[in-house]
């Protein structure tokens, strides 16, 4: 079975009607019945008040942050990078697999997973027309990483930066209880994807034909980009407040763009959907929870302790990641956990992270990895992609639970 897609048609056409996106849609409802909570009193003024309070920080992070993906990926440092990776491959397939891993892990644990899935995706894709082999391989990996190695940093996931603020973790601390984890899930991820997916699609001989050196097309935009990156990373391992750091970084970038090339920034920069998308699960899920979904998860959860606790509460992050999406999930499973429970949250994080992969819904970052595939018409193996899906989802979130019981 493969879901078959093709290549997206101009919205200009004449006597042709703008559609939503399906995700439009759904950011909107979800706002919409967020406000209605509020309004109606389901979820009390009080707890509205702090729940916004919460988030305010969060939002200004995912805002700014996607703004310095995509300017980095409009200044070209995602192409140059992925040719540089080929060239440094010589070649060997192999070699390749091991650099776009790395790659893809990187760009996960520094700049989030929303930044792989759509960012990292067509530059996936590009290279593989490059090379002229089969894109699935390369485009799964995106996918793939940008959920499971989103484990090591607070930056790295939404999920994080909650957990994080819960447990009261500067992003050392929390590197240094989830650093075991991280490696357990992508090692998991690895493996899976080269028997699952590069052995099956490589090349006769397993090599390729390395394309050429390219040069960015402004060098200048391209070194502020960069250079804006690695100040939002060290500033992450300085341990700035997230917002200011992202901010800050994005403000570089803004200013490189607003000197080089002002025509690239326009009011589509702005993720509202993704701020609409995050606002509404919040208040939606805040008020389920008073209404009985927090005695749902805490069933699911259990009272016992030990391993068999840690590995009950992954598996219920990966449980309701898949049935419904990983954030209501994690935010599910947060407010049924006592405060005390320190390294169950840290298990339930595991597997609401590494662990929505069995359907296409299970996180917002799988569903934008579906769309970049559509609009670059790359057609997907759906039942394969599934069921090695759900096998990652079930592997890396035990490997990586595990793991955590060392640290």
């Amino acid at each position: 079975m493969t879901l078959t897609v093709s290549a997206p048609t101009s919205p200009t056409g004449t006597g042709r009607r703008w559609r939503p996106h399906p995700l439009d849609v759904v950011a909107v409802l979800l706002a919409l019945a967020g406000a209605g909570c509020a309004a109606s009193g389901l979820l009390p003024h009080a707890e509205t008040t702090a729940t916004l309070h919460r988030i305010a920080p969060l939002l200004v992070f995912l805002c700014t942050v996607v703004v310095l993906a995509e300017l980095t990926a409009v200044a070209g440092v995602f192409d140059v990078l992925g040719t540089r990776l080929a060239i440094a491959a010589r070649g060997r397939w192999s070699m390749l697999f091991l650099l776009c891993v790395a790659f893809a892990t990187v760009t996960t644990v520094t700049l989030n997973l929303d930044t792989t899935a759509v960012l990292l995706t067509p530059v996936m894709l590009a290279l593989a027309r490059n090379l002229r082999v089969a894109p699935t391989a390369l485009a799964v990996t995106t996918v793939w990483l940008a959920n499971t190695a989103s484990l090591l940093l607070p930056v790295s996931n939404l999920t994080n930066l909650l957990a994080a603020d819960r447990l009261e973790l500067d992003p050392a601390a929390f590197a240094g209880r989830m650093w075991l984890p991280e490696l357990a899930a992508v090692a998991v991820t690895a493996l899976l994807l080269w028997f699952a997916w590069w052995r099956r699609d490589r090349p006769a001989g397993g090599r390729f034909d390395p394309p050429p050196r390219r040069p960015p097309a402004d060098p200048v935009l391209f070194r502020t980009a960069f250079a804006a990156c690695v100040l939002f990373v060290v500033g992450v391992l300085a341990e700035v407040e997230l917002a200011i750091v992202s901010t800050v970084a994005a403000a570089v970038v803004l200013a490189g763009f607003a000197l080089r090339d002002p025509r690239r920034l326009h009011a589509r920069l702005l993720p509202w959907r993704l701020l609409l998308l995050v606002t509404g699960l919040f208040l939606v899920v805040q008020t389920l929870g008073r209404w009985g979904l927090d005695s749902l998860v805490g069933e699911l959860l259990g009272a016992d302790g030990g391993p068999v606790a840690l590995l009950r509460a992954g598996g219920t992050g990966v449980l309701l990641a898949n049935g419904v999406n990983n954030l209501p999930a994690y935010l599910a499973g947060e407010s049924a956990l006592p405060h005390d429970v320190a390294t169950r949250l840290l298990a339930l994080l595991i597997g609401t992270n590494a662990g929505p992969l069995a359907v296409p819904w299970a996180s917002v970052a799988t569903l934008l990895w579906f769309e970049r595939c559509r609009a670059h018409g790359v057609a997907v193996p759906l039942r394969r992609f599934l069921l090695t899906g759900a096998l990652l989802a079930l592997t890396g979130t035990a490997a990586a639970v595990s793991a955590l019981l060392l640290t």
